[in-house]
């Protein structure tokens, strides 16, 4: 089955490199791990998955948070200024971090994916019990159809966070040398988008939760064994 190809994204030469030699000590990592402690794949994946799963919650509720406090700040009616604005680039802050994870999270399953399904491939070929290759490789098929939903799913809500969060850096960039009533005022309209923006991450990060779940399910669950011949 073909899996789908990761999805591209701007990212500075430094980022690049960074992530290609982390991805490397990833790999040396999970190698060790698996020679030393009888860990597999497949286990690495399930808690990457359910690392995702849970970042992608708080990416949620983090984004919202950010929402609230620009709502504040809009309707300012007294009080410093300032202190509305810091408390916004502090939760902006916070959400890029949160963000910043899903991303890691999610290329990490693309690694460990693509590893585990070539090795899978390749142990096919070593099996002499013709029904027990077909019942694992039923379980592979399967598994790379609940995994290309998964991360279909996970990379199209990691791509509804990016207009949110392009949005509110704007406004606190905007902010940062606008600091008074008529500029904060100006950017109600900008509320209003934002609020549409994150109805459709929400929805798109929920989608994504659940395939994790019927992923994680997938991986977890033992494939059927042939029945004996009486």
């Amino acid at each position: 089955m073909k899996l789908p190809a990761p999805v591209p994204r701007h990212r500075s030469l430094s980022q690049r490199l960074g992530r290609f030699f982390l991805n490397r000590l990833r790999h040396a990592y999970y190698r060790m791990a698996e020679s030393t402690t009888g860990s597999h794949k497949r286990d690495f994946l399930v808690t990457h998955v359910e690392e995702a799963r849970t970042e992608l919650e708080e990416t949620k509720e983090q984004l919202q948070t950010t929402l609230e406090r620009f709502s504040a700040l809009i309707e300012f009616d007294g009080g410093s200024l300032a202190s509305y604005y810091r408390a916004l680039k502090r939760e902006f802050d916070r959400s890029e971090q949160k963000a910043e994870q899903v991303r890691d999270h999610i290329d990490t399953i693309e690694s460990l994916a693509t590893a585990l399904f070539s090795e899978w491939e390749d142990e096919l070929e070593l099996y002499t019990n013709r029904s027990l290759r077909g019942k694992s490789r039923q379980k592979l098929k399967l598994t790379q159809r609940h995994y290309k939903q998964l991360i279909t799913a996970m990379r199209r809500a990691e791509s509804r966070v990016d207009p949110v969060l392009n949005a509110f850096r704007d406004q606190v960039l905007f902010l940062k040398h606008n600091l008074n009533a008529q500029a904060i005022a100006a950017l109600q309209h900008e509320l209003n988008h934002v609020s549409v923006d994150i109805a459709a991450m929400i929805k798109a990060m929920e989608q994504s939760i659940q395939q994790a779940d019927q992923f994680i399910r997938t991986l977890e669950e033992p494939p059927a064994l042939p029945k004996q011949s009486s």
